[in-house]
């Protein structure tokens, strides 16, 4: 058996958008996703709206061999993965000093939330480095006071709204993985809508696609794609 391929802490997060091929069989995949979980992956699987893509599969494990696996049961399902994002849990610069365990929080977060949130949304971002807006160029401290205005926006959600921000700086074509879990489809454009106003946002945010759907269990995902 080969080694663990692993951060050196938190976890490793895939997210897998899937479209059915003429080979799909429902149950191969809901076998995937069961041997997934039974080795400790977390699994979430999510039924999407629009063209973009017909099922989401979102996963996290400290070994990314165990996350390429889920992906190869999938596809070995008759799921063609149209599109795709790698990521780590992470605790920002900007978290030094909290306590531990709100950073273990961020490292090693349970998935789904506790609290039920069906509305679920993913979008990649990065933070701008152009001329007039280049956040790389920004001393630490206005950086930080900046996402901490930007965190205040995201708190008047608590409640309604779960987070999960990871990070892709090396693994994948932005800088973070945005992942929302919300009480209501009106929740999710809510908040993003509120938090782009933030000059951490307004000025410096570039956005990748958004993908959006809602939670259900396997077994029902695959009888409605």
């Amino acid at each position: 058996m080969s080694d663990p391929i692993s951060p050196s802490v938190g976890r490793g997060v895939v997210h897998l958008f899937c479209k059915p091929t003429p080979f799909f069989d429902g149950e191969a995949v809901v076998a995937a996703v069961k041997a997934a979980e039974a080795a400790g992956v977390q699994v979430v699987t999510v039924a999407t709206l629009g063209h973009k893509c017909d099922a989401a599969v979102m996963a996290m494990h400290e070994d990314w061999r165990e996350l390429r696996a889920l992906q190869t049961g999938l596809q070995h399902g008759g799921l063609d993965v149209v599109d795709s994002y790698v990521s780590l849990t992470e605790t920002s610069e900007y978290t030094a000093g909290m306590p531990q365990e709100h950073l273990n929080g961020r490292l090693y977060p349970d998935l789904p939330p506790k609290v039920h949130m069906p509305a679920w949304c993913f979008y990649p971002m990065s933070k701008k480095r152009e001329g007039h807006a280049n956040w790389f160029t920004l001393p630490f401290e206005e950086r930080k006071s900046l996402m901490m205005e930007h965190g205040t926006s995201g708190r008047k959600f608590a409640g309604r709204v779960v987070q999960y921000v990871t990070g892709s700086a090396g693994v994948d074509d932005f800088e973070w993985g945005v992942t929302l879990f919300a009480v209501t489809p009106d929740v999710l454009k809510e908040v993003v809508y509120t938090m782009r106003f933030d000059e951490a946002s307004a000025l410096y945010g570039e956005f990748g696609a958004f993908y959006t759907g809602f939670v259900v269990p396997v077994e029902e995902l695959v009888t409605s794609i």
